[in-house]
């Protein structure tokens, strides 16, 4: 879909589509080859590859985003700074996560990051996608068959730094949420979990039919 004009039923080999393209290319590879792993079975040893892949899937997409032939200003310029610190978050998790595999800290992490690149995206779509989402002040230039790209311009500097500031606040109400969602998920799991007896007191072992009490050291009834 990214080499598709859509609606228009024509292809576009425009640069900005073959970086989008490129994005999801990288990702398909990642995809692939953990599927395949989880097929034949060798996950396990392939997990650190796996990890590398994810590493790179991140910093190809920070790459991408970074260095943009279409110059993103204004506005849609900081949508996409902010989206990039979310990516740059995702690359040092996914490299966490494949140096220490069984740290849960950098597990969560990426995966909070993960999530919220997903909602950021669809933010975006709708901030500076749709007519009826665009910040008051501001005015969406309506793409034509020529050009598929539309831009978001604000009428004046107050406009503007108004319509950042309401992008700030959607980043930090959208991490509000992903972090107390996954809050309310570890509480509830940990709930089921049978906690370690952490109390000090005596046990009272019965080997056949002599009791023997434990003070500190386990002993063996001979």
């Amino acid at each position: 879909m990214q080499l598709l004009d859509f609606p228009f039923p024509r292809f576009s080999f425009k640069l900005d589509s073959f970086e989008h393209a490129s994005m999801f290319l990288h990702l398909a590879i990642f995809a692939g080859f953990t599927l395949s792993a989880e097929i034949s079975q060798s996950s396990d040893i392939l997990s650190g590859v796996s990890g590398i892949l994810a590493a790179f899937v991140f910093g190809q997409e920070l790459f991408l985003l970074h260095f943009h032939s279409t110059d993103h200003v204004g506005l849609e310029g900081h949508y996409h700074w902010l989206l990039q610190l979310v990516v740059f978050v995702s690359l040092l998790a996914a490299l966490a996560a494949t140096s220490f595999p069984k740290s849960f800290p950098a597990a969560l992490v990426l995966s909070i990051s993960v999530v919220f690149q997903g909602c950021w995206f669809m933010n975006m779509g709708f901030m500076l996608w749709f007519p009826d989402f665009v910040p008051e002040g501001c005015v969406m230039k309506s793409p034509s068959i020529d050009d598929m790209h539309g831009a978001v311009t604000c009428g004046s500097l107050a406009a503007e730094l108004r319509a950042m500031a309401l992008a700030n606040l959607q980043f930090s109400w959208i991490l509000a949420g992903i972090l107390l969602f996954t809050g309310c998920v570890c509480l509830k799991l940990a709930g089921k979990c049978t906690p370690r007896n952490q109390s000090t007191e005596y046990e009272q072992l019965h080997s056949r039919g002599v009791p023997v009490a434990i003070d500190g050291f386990k002993q063996a009834d001979p």
